[in-house]
């Protein structure tokens, strides 16, 4: 019997063979990155790894392939404003910015799955040189953040943890126990690493469990900080906004008859617990608002304007619109409508 990923979302199954672990690009700074020139009906990059943006006319756009003139707008994120669950490039928001909602310049995908706001930072910033003159900036994020803030407190560092830290964490310990090795004494003879012993693998602390108000308070502090920064890199004149992400948890109780087989299935094919008891502190309407109410003033005094895309994204749909895929990824139609109610609420033109 099939799957319903695969019989309701069959795109998923390009999305899954996109992010293969296998053929995953490991790069300096970025820590990972997407496939580059990826061709499909579903997911298409450019020479780096951008996502192709659909503008009108059928004019396609990339931050490394097909630059237009100029200016042009940004959005950022991780993997929902790169657009996965949508069934093709035309679907995802940039493109529907570009050829619908907002179509005066052309809307680039600037965005990294799996990334936290520190990555999202450094794409820009390693590749601005790309790009012609940016007029305005929307990020879609913050859920990476705030999971994010879920793992060891050891992890975190001084810009946050990622994704995959622990197999990074655990490989560079087995290089210096490689190192370790190979550092042996010589045969006769006095050496100052004569004595030089393997030191014994470090246990990990003793982890805590951290209330919300805390998990909020690390994600808020590294999405400022790095909205500050992007501030600085691109001037005054570039409008920045900061839109949190709809989330299937922060926007209704209630979810399409769809959303729940899907949802369901998701928990009885992990591995490593259901989503509830992985993610419950931070997945509720309850959590979304106390973490919207954090981030605004945040925002606000990095110089970007925030917007919860939750309540106004709640108030138009019903129970009957089936709009995402996972609990944090859209389909077709979550994608028109998200980017419908950003284009309005924003004034984005």
């Amino acid at each position: 019997m099939k799957l319903y990923r695969e019989t309701l979302t069959p795109q998923l199954l390009q999305y899954d063979d996109f992010d293969d672990r296998g053929e995953v690009r490991y790069l300096p700074y970025l820590m990972y990155f997407h496939r580059a020139g990826y061709r499909s009906d579903v997911i298409n990059t450019d020479r780096l790894g951008f996502r192709l943006s659909h503008g009108p006319d059928g004019r396609t756009a990339s931050a490394a392939g097909d630059v237009p003139q100029g200016p042009v707008k940004l959005l950022m994120g991780s993997s929902t404003a790169l657009g996965i669950g949508a069934t093709s490039d035309a679907a995802t928001t940039p493109s529907l910015l570009w050829s619908k909602y907002a179509p005066s310049a052309p809307w680039l995908n600037f965005s990294g799955r799996s990334y936290n706001s520190a990555q999202e930072l450094m794409l820009y910033t390693l590749h601005r040189h790309l790009l012609p003159e940016v007029e305005e900036i929307v990020v879609v994020s913050g859920l990476n953040n705030l999971a994010l803030s879920l793992l060891p407190e050891w992890q975190h560092g001084e810009h946050g943890a990622f994704f995959f830290c622990g197999e990074y964490y655990e490989s560079v310990e087995e290089l210096r126990a490689k190192a370790r090795k190979e550092a042996a004494p010589p045969a006769k003879g006095f050496s100052l690493r004569g004595d030089r012993k393997p030191a014994p693998a470090r246990p990990a602390p003793p982890e805590r469990k951290r209330p919300l108000s805390e998990l909020i308070g690390t994600a808020v502090e590294l999405t400022g900080r790095h909205l500050e920064t992007l501030r600085q890199l691109v001037g005054p004149d570039v409008r920045i906004t900061f839109a949190l992400q709809a989330m299937a948890p922060w926007l209704r109780e209630e979810h399409a008859p769809q959303e729940k087989l899907l949802f369901d299935e998701l928990n009885s094919l992990s591995r490593n617990g259901s989503f509830e008891e992985n993610y419950g502190v931070i997945a509720s309407i309850e959590a979304g608002r106390a973490y919207a109410d954090a981030l605004r003033p945040a925002c606000e005094k990095a110089g970007a304007r925030f917007f919860d895309l939750n309540p106004v994204v709640a108030d138009a749909i019903t129970t009957k619109d089936w709009i995402f895929v996972d609990r944090a990824h859209y389909t077709d139609l979550g994608h028109d409508i998200v980017t419908r109610v950003m284009a309005d609420t924003l004034g984005l033109s």
